[in-house]
């Protein structure tokens, strides 16, 4: 149940980074409110996550997933730059997500 919570934890920070970016340094409402849900969501998952989890695996898969999601979130939502090193790269930051997680 912890990595199910933890994966979902990450989603929800890909979000508050997405929205943080679109809230416009929080003058924007609609997305400042999303940040703080999401913000808040994600870390009350990955505290519960971390109950039963080391705290280097945990943290370091909850900001993969984070990072990960927020990167394609931008080029495939934002527009942003696509390019085949940075998809090779995010592959590298899955990869290692991956170890974090059979190797634990």
């Amino acid at each position: 149940m912890a990595w199910l919570v933890l994966v979902v934890s990450g989603l929800f920070e890909a979000v508050w980074a997405i929205a943080l970016g679109r809230s416009a340094g929080f003058t924007r409402p609609v997305p400042t409110t999303v940040f703080a849900v999401a913000l808040v969501a994600s870390m009350i998952g990955l505290g519960y996550a971390l109950r039963t989890l080391p705290v280097a695996t945990g943290y370091a898969v909850w900001v993969g997933i984070g990072a990960t999601g927020t990167a394609l979130a931008g080029m495939l939502l934002l527009g942003e730059t696509a390019s085949l090193l940075r998809m090779l790269s995010l592959l590298l930051v899955v990869a290692g997500v991956i170890g974090l997680k059979v190797f634990h």
